[in-house]
């Protein structure tokens, strides 16, 4: 996973840079300003030196040239060979020039006459003495601004996005069934604050939508029970007809199993749209292994004609408080995915006492589309090979009663679903 430092962490580190940058560009200006002031001052000290000492010789030719600690000079009479002159300064022409001569560095100014050439040096050890100790304050400058901006862009930056981390507590510790419970409040009236007023109005369209659906899927549910308790009477009577015609009353039998699978899914869609939050209500204990014999009658005629063997393993009878319909959905979708599914070979059903497990031979899931089997998504019905509200199904059911649903699979070599309903 690839690292992604905080928000904080960012800031003050732009801080930081922002003022290291703005340090060195003043350290610099101030260093190369300087050096080039002290320069100037060198170069007209030398220039009053030579003056000095050409109006000395003016009046007196054999006066000497000054010879101090940081001003020396050579005074060449024209035609007399250098043999006192330093070697580094034979080569010099008029103007002014930095040398080092005996391995000190000097400012050197040329003058030049008819009659003689004049060499006037200045020391810049004390210079360069001074440009070692400004080069220094210059760095520790950098290095102190460079920490204390830091320090100071850490606390800033905890300021500024303060209000930030505040606003993600609350995302983070909302309840996820609450809609309705602002998120602005308390919070400064800037673009965060405007952030969680979005985020308020978002809230809202949700909620009016889950209240929609929920509405919808509520009065549908409501509205069918009684059409299928009119065809599901119609059907038993057909059924307890002796007259029936034989080639026909295996079609009845087929719109009784529809009826039935119709009915416990209206009533699932009809208690689960009813939901509110809340501690669940208390249901009578249902058993298991009944409803999955009644599942798998149900669903038995798909594995008609098929190279099918189905092997049923009841290794306990437990009883988990549920409505009917929803085990019955839950345990249905699983056993109908596998039934159809499954080409040749073997559906394995087994009941334990905490959990059901139905394993079959078909074609299996691949990899990529095991994440998102149990979600309401083009790719979980292109996985499942289907369109309906099977699978994403039996996990709200899970979800709301509190189980574990999983699957484990590869491709062509079939899957296997696990409903765990007790730890």
């Amino acid at each position: 996973m690839r690292f992604s430092p905080s928000l904080r962490l960012r800031v003050a580190t732009g801080f930081a840079l922002l003022c290291v940058a703005v340090s060195l560009a003043l350290g610099g200006w101030i260093y190369f300003t300087s050096r080039d002031l002290e320069e100037r001052l060198i170069d007209e000290a030398l220039a009053a030196e030579l003056e000095d000492y050409k109006a000395r010789l003016a009046r007196n030719p054999q006066s000497l040239p000054p010879l101090t600690a940081t001003v020396r000079g050579y005074l060449l009479p024209r035609g007399v060979a250098p043999l006192e002159l330093p070697a580094a300064l034979h080569a010099l022409e008029r103007g002014y020039h930095t040398l080092d001569v005996d391995d000190i560095s000097y400012r050197v100014a040329v003058s030049a006459s008819d009659d003689w050439t004049l060499y006037m040096l200045h020391s810049r050890a004390q210079v360069e003495y001074r440009e070692r100790r400004l080069t220094a304050v210059v760095l520790f400058g950098i290095v102190a601004t460079a920490l204390l901006s830091a320090a100071g862009g850490w606390w800033l930056a905890g300021r500024v996005i303060a209000p930030v981390g505040e606003l993600a507590r609350r995302v983070r510790e909302r309840d996820a069934a609450d809609l309705v419970s602002p998120f602005a409040e308390g919070l400064p009236h800037d673009e965060v604050g405007e952030l969680a007023h979005a985020f308020e109005r978002y809230l809202a369209r949700m909620l009016a939508f889950v209240e929609r659906e929920r509405a919808f899927a509520a009065d549908a549910s409501h509205e069918l029970r009684t059409p299928l308790a009119v065809i599901q009477g119609a059907v038993e009577v057909l059924q307890a007809d002796p007259q029936l015609d034989p080639k026909v009353r295996p079609r009845v039998e087929r719109m009784a199993r529809a009826v039935r699978g119709m009915t416990d899914l209206t009533t699932t869609l009809l208690m689960l749209a009813r939901e509110r939050p809340g501690p669940a209500p208390a249901y009578t204990p249902c058993p298991v292994d009944e409803v999955l014999r009644e599942v798998i009658e149900q669903h038995q005629y798909l594995l008609q004609h098929k190279p099918v063997q189905l092997q049923l393993h009841i290794g306990a009878r437990p009883e988990v408080a549920v409505e009917r319909p929803l085990l019955a959905i839950a345990l249905g979708n699983l056993v109908r995915n596998a039934f159809a599914y499954t080409e040749q070979g073997q559906v394995a059903i087994t009941l334990s006492g905490t959990d059901i497990t139905v394993a079959d031979t078909g074609p299996g899931v691949p990899p990529e589309d095991l994440c998102c089997l149990f979600e309401h998504t083009a790719r979980s019905r292109r996985a499942t090979r289907g369109a309906g509200i099977g699978l994403p199904l039996v996990k709200r059911i899970a979800d709301r009663q509190g189980w574990r649903v999983s699957v484990s699979s590869a491709a062509g070599q079939g899957a296997t679903f696990r409903l765990v309903f007790r730890s």
